[in-house]
């Protein structure tokens, strides 16, 4: 029995994969001091959450990602998200990422759903 609307976190993630695929900002996308996790067991807020998410657009290889599980409690959202970037970096560089991310979300006095924390490699374990 589905109790929540899950739609709207889904979209903040379809809307993720559209500014890394057309190389647009993600101003909208992410909540004022959200964190996010570009390697496991270091998480980056700021300056470094954009440079991170640049780095990956500058590959230029699109990413994929298809919500696997969503849960709703009031305005916060966990989202389980299967993703990936397979290609050919503007480089030559042959390009195969993938993960499932652990995602918080928060709605907006806007309603809209915005990240807080993103953490693509989910359960991953710390680099030794």
């Amino acid at each position: 029995m589905k109790t929540h609307d899950t739609s709207g976190p889904a979209e903040a993630a379809a809307r993720f994969v559209e500014a890394m695929n057309s190389g647009g900002s993600f101003d909208h996308v992410y909540e004022d001091g959200a964190v996010l996790v570009p390697v496991p067991g270091n998480a980056v807020t700021g300056p470094a959450l954009a440079a991170a998410n640049r780095h990956l657009q500058s590959f230029g290889v699109p990413m994929e990602a298809v919500p696997r599980q969503v849960y709703v409690a009031g305005d916060i959202a966990l989202l389980i998200v299967d993703w990936s970037m397979r290609g050919t970096a503007r480089d030559g560089t042959p390009i195969d990422m993938s993960g499932t991310a652990t995602d918080v979300l928060k709605r907006g006095a806007d309603g809209q759903w915005r990240y807080v924390i993103d953490n693509p490699h989910g359960t991953a374990r710390f680099p030794s």
